[in-house]
């Protein structure tokens, strides 16, 4: 999400006049996006300021002025702690103030601070066409909707992002369409709920029934009626490019619909590929954490997607040590993992956020080392149960889209497979299915069959066969 604000703010700042630069000493003005999440996520950017005062001095030495903002959540939930304790920065804003960002410099400019934090109802960016960050990219994220009502309570993001709206489909569609258009050729459609998504424009008002929750689910806000739901604009984008990846998070697991589960195992391009946060295994620490279901449901939910959608690839976020988790409550994650076994997992120690509900009714009473104990053995479990996982790909083909050379071996090629795995293999001349007496060296946006040699718990490795295509490939299997 923050990838996707960046380029939201770079879309208005360039039609504003400003161009962006890679050499840091050039720039006049540095803007850090920022997240609220996690307190580590805050502090990497208290680093950060602390790295750019010298530079900012030396700007100032030179009679070059320098101007540094905060965006984003950090700047919604700390704006008067920040423009006090770090004189070196001249704007704040907030996730819904980026169309305030010329007004802001402009005031910076001045020589004053400037802030806007205001939260909006309304506020989509649906208008403006986010300029890609990374030129010639494969992959890019588009944003459907802002804010959250699920109001879990551990979690900051209704406070920093404000309440949930999504964006008119016709504006996400004519983004996906540019996408295409430029060559990218995977897109994750992104929301705090995606499948609470809703356009309420007036056109479609009386065009979609109320959810019904599952067994097992709640919720503890009322579902606006009406709309066209998550399963119609997934139909809809997933139409635009059969050539296109498409993904998206996340999920809440407590109204997962089957229309959606029937769209990803009918669609070629809608991959195999599901986010569904768990974040604890225990029943009794959901629902301290308002998540809405327990464990029996949550496990429910995922035997119901394995038999929609055979072959599903698994992913998942969990909290080690939130508030009175006991070590029982703990072992219970621990067997969630082992029965699960997620393709990919993000595994967290809790920390405490200021204004959710944990903040004011609950204790932070695991011991940091207790909770950072309890991260490591869930990760090594994760790690344990994923390696397994992917181990039964070995021998097996494996359809790669192609993201660049590999970090570690410029010989080497990197790109992920329909479940989201990491997969590498050597940069070598292979045949192109269309034209079997052709050779061909793949490059990023190519999708490549390459059969897997080995794995870990994060990677993938193998020799490439074929350069083919996402429609060749569906219709061979």
């Amino acid at each position: 999400m923050n990838v996707n604000d960046t380029e939201i703010a770079w879309a208005i700042l360039q039609k504003s006049g400003y161009t962006r630069t890679k050499a840091l000493d050039e720039a006049d003005v540095i803007l850090l996006v920022t997240c609220s999440v996690r307190e580590k996520a805050e502090q990497a950017i208290w680093n950060r300021l602390q790295h750019l005062k010298a530079l900012k001095a030396r700007r100032l030495q030179a009679r070059l002025p320098l101007h540094i903002g905060i965006l984003g959540c950090m700047a919604e939930r700390l704006k008067e702690k920040i423009l006090h304790r770090e004189k070196l920065v001249d704007i704040v804003a907030g996730p819904d103030a980026y169309r305030d960002l010329p007004r802001l410099l402009t005031v910076a400019e001045s020589g004053q601070q400037a802030a806007n934090v205001l939260l909006s109802l309304e506020e989509t960016y649906a208008d403006i066409l986010p300029v890609q960050t990374s030129a010639g990219g494969t992959t890019a994220f588009v944003s459907i909707m802002r804010g959250c009502d699920n109001m879990c309570s551990y979690c900051i993001v209704p406070f920093t992002r404000g309440r949930e709206r999504s964006r008119p489909i016709a504006s996400i569609l004519q983004e996906v369409k540019m996408l295409s258009d430029q060559g990218v050729k995977e897109v994750t459609l992104l929301g705090q709920n995606v499948n609470s998504f809703r356009d309420l424009s007036e056109v479609h008002f009386q065009s979609a029934a109320t959810p019904v929750l599952s067994r097992g689910f709640s919720t503890v806000y009322k579902a606006k009626p009406g709309g066209l739901r998550f399963a119609h604009l997934l139909d809809q984008v997933s139409r635009i490019d059969p050539e296109m990846r498409i993904r998206f998070t996340s999920p809440h697991p407590k109204d997962f619909p089957d229309e959606v589960l029937q769209l990803i195992q009918e669609r070629h391009n809608i991959c195999k590929q599901l986010h569904l946060p768990a974040q604890s295994g225990s029943t009794r620490v959901l629902e301290a954490m308002r998540r809405g279901y327990t464990r029996e449901a949550y496990l429910e939910l995922v035997h119901h997607v394995r038999d929609s959608i055979p072959g599903v690839s698994l992913s998942s976020d969990f909290i080690a040590g939130f508030c009175g988790e006991t070590e029982e409550d703990h072992q219970q994650t621990v067997s969630l993992l082992q029965e699960v076994r997620y393709n990919v997992g993000f595994l967290f120690a809790y920390s405490m956020r200021q204004k959710t509900r944990a903040y004011h009714r609950l204790q932070d009473d695991v011991p940091a080392d207790v909770k950072q104990r309890r991260l490591e053995e869930l990760i090594t479990v994760f790690r344990e149960e994923a390696a397994r996982t992917n181990r039964a790909m070995v021998g097996h083909s494996q359809l790669v889209l192609v993201e660049g050379p590999s970090k570690r071996s410029a010989s080497e090629l990197c790109g992920r497979n329909d479940g989201n795995i990491k997969v590498i293999f050597p940069d070598a001349e292979i045949e192109d299915a269309a034209d079997c007496k052709a050779l061909v060296r793949a490059q990023p946006g190519d999708y490549v069959l390459v059969k897997v040699t080995s794995a870990s718990s994060q990677t993938l490795k193998g020799v490439p066969l074929c350069r083919t295509t996402l429609s060749r490939s569906a219709a061979c299997c």
